[in-house]
């Protein structure tokens, strides 16, 4: 009869070396400066923290008679802070193949789950997430 000679501890350190051969997969980076949907606006990525988050830098299309302040934040105290300069990504940590976090929506004052993920042509897509369900646009990289 054949004996196992590989025993518990041999299968497990097996599973450690098997685990460390595997690559490790992470997000391409997020960072730098990208133009909305229809370049309404430029958004800048960047490291806050343990975390990357992103702001308004430059409203590049402003809509005529809608305020240049964060009026529908839920927070009254930054109603009266300018769009620009307002952080509508923030948390977001590698997930592996993308970025999870949140996006605040300063045109109806919500934030949703979010996620960020580099497509193969260099654009980014945005996604805010409701449950499940994830959508959103993509941002082109600013030159």
């Amino acid at each position: 009869m054949a004996r196992n000679i590989m025993g518990f501890g041999g299968i497990a350190l097996a599973a450690t070396l098997l685990a460390l051969a595997l690559p490790a997969y992470s997000a391409r980076p997020v960072t730098g400066r990208w133009l909305t949907e229809d370049s309404k606006a430029m958004v800048q990525i960047e490291p806050c923290g343990k975390a990357v988050c992103g702001r308004i830098v430059r409203v590049l299309k402003p809509q005529p008679g809608r305020s240049k302040f964060d009026i529908n934040n839920p927070d009254p105290k930054k109603r009266s802070n300018p769009i620009e300069g307002t952080y509508i990504l923030t948390d977001l940590v590698d997930a592996g193949t993308q970025w999870k976090g949140r996006i605040y929506n300063p045109e109806s004052g919500k934030s949703y789950n979010a996620r960020l993920t580099r497509e193969a042509d260099g654009s980014l897509k945005v996604e805010g997430c409701i449950a499940f369900l994830c959508t959103g646009p993509l941002w082109q990289p600013a030159i």
